[in-house]
């Protein structure tokens, strides 16, 4: 049985990747705005000691032309969710008749919270990430309507809030109240699932740098997020990623914002401790 199971994966990688551990740029160094460097390899955090050694941002594994579109602001169609965040943060939304400058000194303010999300919230004694923590603010201090994960308005003001911590190291607490949670999303990390029997770890840590079909594996890293993606010409969340990765192993899936995604979410960020924040960013 066992071997059975070892074969049907090992069918399953080979029809899907195609070894070439070459990556597209292992030099490149991303600047943004000729000011803002970006940390998008480092060594790897101490608990991922005997899975990685080092780390890398998926900008790495980018064609020269999508990779250039990061490194200047007016070239990259994701600062423009950013605006409309900025935006939003000033608008007055709800029957408090607040926005988000009422208890907020502009989003340059909170430039720490992208970094150190997703989070243990004491109130709530569970962990949080941005959105939620959006939507708590939205609903119980401006008496506005909760937002639906992912959705482009709740993805807007996450990239203005990535927006100010570019540069900044993510910084993701794994220790405490939260560590029930990272191994929820680290045993999820290494679950098979799907027909194709395939876990996160089998082509983002297994496979990086080689083909998969037309696209270069990354590490799944997700410092960069929301990401902008050529394929949709939209920005995308997280959770969004996890539910189409999940979809392509031809496997159920959760929802985005569901407890499973958020614990998977923690997991994912910590493995890049130590990356820059780099959102939003432009991806294939």
């Amino acid at each position: 049985m066992k071997i059975n199971k070892m074969l049907s994966t090992a069918a399953a990688l080979t029809a899907f990747v195609i070894a070439t551990p070459v990556l597209a740029d292992e030099d490149a160094e991303l600047v943004i705005n000729g000011e803002i460097e970006i940390v998008t390899k480092t060594a790897a955090p101490a608990h991922l000691d005997g899975h990685l050694s080092e780390i890398m941002s998926g900008w790495r594994f980018r064609s020269d032309d999508t990779q250039a579109m990061e490194m200047d602001d007016f070239d990259n169609p994701g600062m423009l969710g950013a605006e409309a965040g900025f935006e939003q943060f000033e608008t007055v939304m709800g029957s408090e008749g607040k926005s988000c400058m009422d208890c907020h000194d502009g989003v340059e303010s909170l430039a720490n919270v992208r970094p150190t999300y997703p989070k243990w919230n004491d109130d709530k004694e569970q962990v949080y990430t941005i959105q939620m923590q959006i939507n708590d603010c939205l609903t119980e201090r401006m008496g506005a309507d909760a937002q639906k994960y992912d959705n482009s308005t709740m993805l807007n003001f996450e990239a203005a809030l990535a927006s100010v911590s570019r540069g900044m190291p993510v910084n993701v607490a794994i220790d405490g109240p939260a560590q029930s949670t990272w191994e929820q999303g680290k045993e999820m990390y290494y679950t098979r699932y799907g027909q194709l029997d395939l876990s996160c770890a089998n082509c983002h840590e297994q496979n990086y740098g080689n083909m998969i079909r037309a696209d270069h594996l990354s590490q799944g890293q997700i410092n960069a997020f929301p990401a902008y993606r050529l394929k949709n010409a939209q920005l995308n969340g997280a959770h969004s990623r996890f539910k189409g990765c999940i979809r392509d192993t031809r496997g159920e899936t959760f929802n985005a914002g569901s407890p499973e995604f958020v614990a998977l979410e923690l997991y994912v960020a910590s493995r890049g401790n130590g990356l820059s924040v780099e959102g939003p960013s432009v991806r294939n």
